[in-house]
């Protein structure tokens, strides 16, 4: 798959998906310092499912209608540390295959799913 990173993924989360063969834009290395809105326009523009802890997705996604065609998943895990948050993030990622034109809260015990329209 296809990912974009928010800059608050932590490194050992991106290291995790790109050993499993996926191809992940991680903002911190390409757009350090990038806004909200260069971040969803840039994973939308190369159709990558962005992945984040910031919850300012949902709003830029819903109410000001900014559409993420690739899907938004907004992690609301525990981060007790980076290598249990890489491993939950590579777990939750390979349990579905619905992750496009959604936008989807992961909880420590559920996955929340709504289409983006």
């Amino acid at each position: 798959m296809r990912f974009c990173a928010n800059e608050n993924i932590p490194g050992d989360g991106v290291a995790a998906l790109r050993g499993q063969g996926h191809d992940v834009l991680w903002i911190r290395e390409a757009m350090p310092g990038a806004t909200d809105e260069q971040v969803i326009t840039r994973a939308m523009t190369e159709q990558r499912l962005l992945l984040t802890f910031d919850k300012d997705f949902g709003e830029l996604a819903f109410r000001r209608g900014r559409k993420a065609a690739a899907g938004v998943v907004l992690f609301c895990i525990n981060q007790p540390s980076a290598a249990a948050v890489a491993e939950t993030i590579a777990r939750v990622l390979a349990s579905r295959d619905d992750w496009a034109g959604n936008f989807s809260a992961v909880d420590n015990r559920t996955v929340r799913m709504r289409p983006l329209k």
